[in-house]
């Protein structure tokens, strides 16, 4: 699985709008075959930093989604909206899901 990690500093005016902003190209990679999850949160300490969680199955998967048409569309729509160039990190790993953290682990 290809794991990545991207934060992305959001233009004052565009950040509450943000989730609007990127509806679209979240719900195209969303319905890609080789996506596991695509999810965004806002930071709690920075309103203009949203922090995105994504993963793809294999590099095949994620080399669909950086050719895809919408993946196009978003290197157009998005930069415009940055305060700067996203940072990122990304790793394969060898899983295919989360894992549960045993040591916050909820009694039943």
């Amino acid at each position: 699985m290809i794991f990545i990690t991207a934060k992305f500093r959001v233009r004052p005016e565009s950040a509450d709008r943000w989730p609007e902003i990127t509806r679209d190209f979240t719900q195209a990679t969303r319905g890609e075959a080789g996506c596991l999850w695509f999810d965004w949160s806002r930071s709690v300490e920075d309103p203009s930093e949203y922090v995105l969680v994504e993963a793809f199955r294999d590099d095949e998967a994620g080399a669909a989604h950086v050719q895809s048409a919408h993946f196009a569309a978003a290197q157009q729509t998005l930069p415009p909206h940055l305060v700067e160039t996203p940072r990122i990190i990304s790793v394969t790993v060898g899983q295919d899901g989360w894992s549960e953290l045993g040591e916050l682990a909820v009694a039943e």
